[in-house]
């Protein structure tokens, strides 16, 4: 491949050089927008800019663009009122994809003429919401992000040749911000301008490459079915992963269809990539990263990546084995105090996975009368089977008697939440105070809408039944069943809301409940309104059979 160094990309125009297409985009026209864009950025006088662009071809003009007008960057992690506001006093301009905002069209003038960048003067500021939640800001230079980029091409870059990078990931963090967008600009390799963040958008732009490679969540890769063509997507050049920990058995189910295994990246905004591996438990420090511990065994972390003679301190406990490698332990900043005894919640939701039932596990602690352990978990096949066999009492003290082998037990949970995901945020984490909230918020009472469409006046919805739904304790406890009266409500409630419904509830017809609805069930929910007659038309059906079905009767509204 042709490298290129990141301070080098405005250098010279290479038209013959291919960025992405989709619209297509070439070097050369790269190259012309980004200094048109500087130019624009030194007429208005901007020195801080806000970039929030979801197309990474767009998002590389405006930061090469930036850093050539000599604009510092910030990327902030979401567009939210509260996010503006944050940092609302450190930019002097918004450039978005909102109308409300600069526009990267805005931004015609002749262009500047083309120049190296200064590694040192160049800089571009992170967004994390860090274990708090609470928002960081994370600063680097471009000498930094040039080191890893370089790191990068050395370790993988003969193995992905001209391979099209894919991204599920977003770009306004560190690892899709260097994978999706400037190690391909630097290596001369094609990308998709747009996030993915579906397996079925993945595997349809993956066919449209003769060679591609993935820069994909953990997220993602644990939800990959048996729905997709394998055998065509075994061709990908290689997997990243990275945001968050990926699952042993996601790993080896990618292993087994793809025949490679996926390759891991730990770090973090602060630390830039720590250490990589693939199909092996201990972690590879990339070349350069210096690595020791405190005296409480947290990780700390001198590298290339980060400001000369920094060591950034970590929160991961961490085994160093002889040869430099290490195991990850947990994170010290998730031990807590229950009545003066310390508790570490890494260490009980590894020892949750070991149950069978169970495939992923976040403990916080719910402030009630006392102080006690809640856990958020996600059920493994196995483990909804149990639930809809045994009820979900029979579930929760099971598990309770498992962990009796690793705690005391005051800390063993004395609250649940069963959830079909975890809710990850965009950068692949569940910060502890959301997992709080979580534990301490009422159970469902709705079902999850996971796609939904109209046609000819019918609506078809993909619901998911919540594992956890607050009907199923009474109905019935130890065999749970979706009560008739709730399906009914649910088909007028969302009957309501898409169809513009007003009128009051006059009665029901027709009324048939042919198939058990339980924990964890996918079914299709089909609404028909007859205005005439006023009756709404409800069928709840699985994959092989109806469920149920029937007429809803509405009156005059407001009678």
């Amino acid at each position: 491949m042709n490298w290129i160094k990141l301070e080098r990309l405005l250098l010279k125009a290479l038209p013959a050089r291919a960025i992405c297409q989709a619209p297509a985009l070439d070097h050369a026209q790269l190259h012309e927008c980004a200094l048109s864009v500087a130019a624009g950025l030194q007429a208005r006088g901007i020195n801080r800019l806000a970039v929030q662009l979801e197309d990474a071809a767009d998002l590389a003009i405006a930061l090469l663009g930036a850093w050539r007008a000599g604009v510092s960057v910030l990327l902030p992690s979401d567009l939210q009122p509260q996010t503006r506001q944050r940092w609302a006093g450190e930019v002097d301009l918004w450039l978005t994809d909102q109308p409300d905002d600069a526009q990267l069209n805005d931004f015609q003038q002749p262009p500047l003429s083309g120049a190296e960048l200064d590694l040192d003067q160049c800089r571009l500021s992170l967004c994390t919401s860090g274990s708090s939640g609470e928002p960081k800001r994370i600063d680097k230079t471009l000498r930094q992000l040039a080191n890893e980029v370089e790191a990068l091409e050395q370790l993988w870059g003969t193995g992905l040749g001209e391979a099209c990078i894919i991204g599920s990931v977003a770009t306004q963090h560190i690892y899709g911000l260097l994978f999706r967008v400037l190690w391909p600009l630097c290596a001369g390799r094609p990308i998709v301008r747009r996030q993915l963040a579906f397996a079925e958008d993945l595997q349809r732009a993956s066919r449209e490459h003769p060679a591609f490679a993935w820069v994909a969540s953990p997220a993602l890769l644990k939800r990959m079915g048996d729905n997709l063509d394998w055998p065509a997507m075994s061709a990908v050049r290689r997997v990243f992963s990275s945001g968050g920990a990926l699952p042993a058995e996601a790993a080896q189910r990618l292993k087994q269809r793809l025949q490679q295994w996926p390759t891991e990246i730990l770090g973090s905004s602060e630390t830039g990539g720590i250490a990589w591996r693939q199909g092996e438990p201990l972690w590879q420090p990339f070349a350069g990263v210096e690595l020791s511990q405190d005296s409480d065994g947290a990780l700390l972390v001198a590298s290339p990546y980060l400001p000369v003679g920094r060591i950034e301190h970590t929160a991961d406990a961490a085994r160093i084995a002889a040869d430099g490698r290490f195991e990850l332990l947990g994170r010290l900043d998730r031990i807590v105090k229950l009545e003066e005894k310390r508790v570490s919640l890494p260490m009980l939701e590894q020892a949750l996975v070991t149950h069978d039932w169970v495939a992923e596990a976040r403990l916080g602690v719910v402030q009630e009368n006392r102080a006690s352990l809640g856990a958020l978990l996600v059920l493994s096949e196995s483990g909804l089977f149990a639930l809809r066999e045994h009820g979900r009492r029979s579930l929760t003290e099971t598990l309770r008697q498992h962990l009796r082998e690793h705690c005391e037990a005051l800390a063993l949970p004395r609250r649940w939440r069963l959830v079909r995901q975890l809710p990850l945020n965009s950068q692949g984490k569940l910060p502890q105070a959301d997992i709080e909230a979580l534990l301490i918020g009422d159970r469902p009472k709705a079902p999850e809408v996971l796609a939904q469409a109209q046609t000819d006046g019918e609506w078809h919805l993909q619901l998911n039944v919540p594992p956890d739904l607050a009907y199923f304790s009474g109905h019935f406890p130890k065999a749970p069943v979706l009560p008739g009266v709730v399906q009914v409500e649910w088909a007028l409630n969302l009957g309501r809301q898409l169809l513009n419904l007003t009128g009051a509830f006059a009665g029901m017809e027709v009324l048939k409940f042919q198939q058990l609805v339980r924990p964890g069930d996918e079914i299709q929910l089909h609404l028909r309104f007859d205005a005439e007659r006023g009756k709404l038309y409800f069928a709840y059906r699985n994959a092989t059979a109806t469920c149920s079905s029937g007429r809803i009767l509405l009156g005059a509204p407001h009678a």
